[in-house]
């Protein structure tokens, strides 16, 4: 199986991917594809929410970070815990996943943005690229890194 079949791939960079909720056979594949990291940034009760995922991922041998985010309230709290995380596995191939690839889209522009200075126009090409913010997450890709409490 190949991960540019996961729902929403994205491709970041040579260390980063992104998607919806890969299925326990596709964590596999994402293990063979060398990544060391999983990062869910899900609700434990989302659509396609796997309840053993994090067994899943530790035992293809790759470490597992759950950061429960809720879709109609994400704050600036998530995202430091994200961007610590982030700045925590530089030297790992990480893959980040939501339900559908949306809360995920807007952690890692704030990143690009934010931690990595790009512009507006470059942080958003690591979005989905279907996706329209609403109004919630319009505000909270507002935020600031002084909003984080940084």
């Amino acid at each position: 199986m190949a991960i540019e079949n996961i729902i929403n791939y994205l491709r970041i960079s040579d260390r980063i991917a992104s998607s919806g909720q890969p299925d326990e056979a596709q964590f596999k594949a994402i293990a063979q594809a060398g990544f060391k990291v999983v990062i869910n940034l899900a609700m434990p009760n989302s659509d396609h929410a796997i309840p053993e995922e994090g067994y899943i991922v530790t035992a293809r041998k790759m470490s597992y970070v759950h950061i429960p985010v809720p879709f109609d309230a994400p704050d600036a709290e998530h995202l430091k815990t994200f961007v610590g995380i982030m700045e925590g596995v530089q030297d790992k191939k990480v893959w980040i996943h939501c339900v559908v690839n949306k809360r995920v889209s807007a952690f890692l522009y704030h990143y690009q943005k934010l931690v990595h200075g790009l512009s507006h126009e470059e942080a958003v090409k690591v979005m989905l690229p279907s996706w329209q913010p609403n109004d919630v997450w319009q505000e909270f890709m507002g935020l600031t890194l002084d909003q984080t409490g940084d």
